[in-house]
């Protein structure tokens, strides 16, 4: 690593580092936020008996127990030469809007109700299909993407049933 990469990878390190202990000073345990700032985003809502799933919400107790492994996942991918950027998340943002754009052209999208979120050029599908065939277009148009690392496919076909992703807490 070159001085000015090693610079800037600390720099960063340092900055993710605060705004983490700053928002753990700040928040409740309880209260859950976006605080990485991962895309996520519903691309259908055809199935409206779907679970809606929790996202990338962290309480600020799981913020501190990421932080450490999401600066070392980020890295590792750049230290290994797979990735241009010098962290996997820099990625997400750029890689989202590709991922809306193929899934929302796959026939039969309508029927379904999913949600995506991006994190270090991994995709998670999430949500409710119709069918095994359709789980399977889609996770075959995400793995598409030139800077998409990997694809989960977390789909339950149909709405009944324990989901295989953690879910939103829907108030009673």
């Amino acid at each position: 690593m070159n001085p000015g990469s090693r610079s800037r990878w600390l720099t960063a390190a340092v900055v993710l580092a605060s705004a983490a202990a700053q928002a753990a000073h700040d928040a409740d345990d309880g209260e859950r936020s976006n605080f990485f700032d991962d895309p996520f985003f519903q691309v259908s809502s055809g199935l409206a008996d779907c679970p809606v799933p929790l996202g990338p919400l962290y309480t600020a107790a799981e913020v501190r127990e990421q932080m450490h492994s999401r600066l070392e996942r980020g890295t590792s991918c750049w230290l290994a030469g797979r990735c241009k950027d010098s962290n996997a998340y820099l990625y997400d943002k750029a890689i989202a809007p590709e991922v809306r754009k193929v899934l929302t052209a796959v026939p039969g999208l309508r029927r379904s109700s999913v949600w995506v979120t991006v994190q270090r050029r991994w995709v998670y599908l999430q949500g409710c299909v119709p069918t095994h065939e359709m789980a399977q277009r889609l996770e075959s148009a995400a793995r598409k993407l030139n800077d998409v690392e990997t694809v989960v496919p977390d789909l339950m076909v149909g709405t009944r049933g324990k989901p295989p992703y953690p879910q939103r807490k829907t108030n009673p």
